[in-house]
């Protein structure tokens, strides 16, 4: 095999709390992650000289500060057989918008460099590897709803197939991470609302309602999803929530029909994305 093929997909976040901070500057957080249908194209070539090329539609990312450029430069220094490569990067998903766009790149980009290059990289240290390049990077390995905790290490998978209806909005406003996190820890903190396990029921029992009511984001305490959330409401959608550190805010809808109800009546004022949940037990990876 010379070349892959590879999806890396978005995701959501239905429950974010954000807990202490810890020495390594690193938050503890403890988040319910939906992947999402929208997804990243990633297609790696072996080549034969010993370099990294990246092509991507998106000029700003064509650099060595690019996240899947420090993962190929890590790997390399692990593994003496892996040679030089093209990485093709066609990038959809928004940047800046709290769906993990980068760190699910950089997830997509160690599985596919694992297989191109029959790697054999053992549980414990892709989940390093995945750390030492950003806390959402090791969540994004798995194509399914999960629990994650610690900085995103500790992962718990959730036993669901269920698939529902969601719709993205990315407002012109984008966030980055690390001042969101600032922001957050310049704020006196309120109560975390601890819903996890009733999100974990509804994903189980396919409980849409259930699921709408219990979505929770500590980021909303400074970033202001309010006038988005209420349309989406207005629109038809059950719940709505901030994703991430934002800027990105989604709705989770009963069915199809309401879902195109609502990207019909938003598409023209947001960039907006109609997605389902998705869950693939085949495509697990650690």
């Amino acid at each position: 095999m010379d070349r892959i093929y590879l999806k890396a997909r978005a995701k959501v976040n239905l429950s974010l709390e954000i807990l202490d901070k810890r020495e390594d500057n690193y938050h503890n957080l403890k988040s319910v992650f939906q992947k999402i249908s929208l997804y990243d194209e990633i297609y790696i070539y072996k080549t034969k000289n010993k370099d990294f090329e990246l092509i991507t539609n998106i000029k700003e990312l064509d650099n060595k500060d690019n996240i899947i450029y420090k993962a190929y430069i890590k790997l390399k220094e692990r593994f003496e057989n892996i040679s030089g490569i093209k990485v093709v990067l066609n990038k959809r998903i928004p940047m800046q918008a709290g769906l993990a766009g980068g760190s699910t790149d950089c997830a997509t980009f160690i599985i596919g460099m694992n297989r191109l290059f029959d790697l054999k990289i053992s549980k414990e240290e892709i989940t390093n590897l995945g750390k030492s390049l950003g806390a959402d990077v090791v969540p994004c390995m798995y194509n399914r709803a999960i629990i994650a905790e610690g900085i995103g290490e500790i992962i718990t998978k959730i036993n669901t197939n269920f698939k529902y209806y969601i719709l993205v909005i990315k407002p012109e406003l984008s966030c980055n991470t690390k001042e969101m996190y600032n922001k957050l820890d310049s704020v006196e903190r309120k109560l975390e609302k601890n819903n996890i396990d009733s999100i974990v029921k509804a994903l189980k029992n396919d409980n849409i309602e259930l699921l709408a009511n219990n979505l929770y984001n500590s980021f909303e305490e400074v970033v202001d999803a309010k006038s988005i959330k209420d349309e989406l409401i207005n629109n038809r959608a059950l719940g709505a929530l901030l994703s991430g550190s934002g800027s990105c805010i989604f709705g989770i809808f009963r069915n199809k029909e309401d879902a195109k109800f609502a990207y019909k009546n938003l598409k023209d004022k947001y960039k907006t994305y109609i997605c389902t949940s998705y869950n693939s037990s085949k495509e697990d990876i650690l």
